[in-house]
């Protein structure tokens, strides 16, 4: 598996837990959980972005060998 798949997974788990985290910490009142689970959320979004980023590079340097090829 690509790691920029992999990046993205892992992002898309985190953001999931990181939700659930926050819900439950609104329920029991704890801000402690809430805020934990905010930050577990935000930090899964930018590894999702990660993911992303790496497979727009990836795409780009096929363009460009592919250019190199023709060129």
């Amino acid at each position: 598996m690509k790691t920029s798949t992999k990046d993205r997974i892992k992002g898309s788990f985190h953001e999931v837990t990181g939700t659930i985290k926050e819900e439950v910490g609104k329920i029991t009142n704890d801000r402690d959980l809430k805020a934990e689970g905010k930050a577990e959320k935000k930090g899964g979004k930018v590894q999702q972005r990660i993911g992303h980023a790496k497979e727009a590079v990836a795409k780009l340097k096929g363009q460009l060998a592919e250019l190199k090829k023709t060129g």
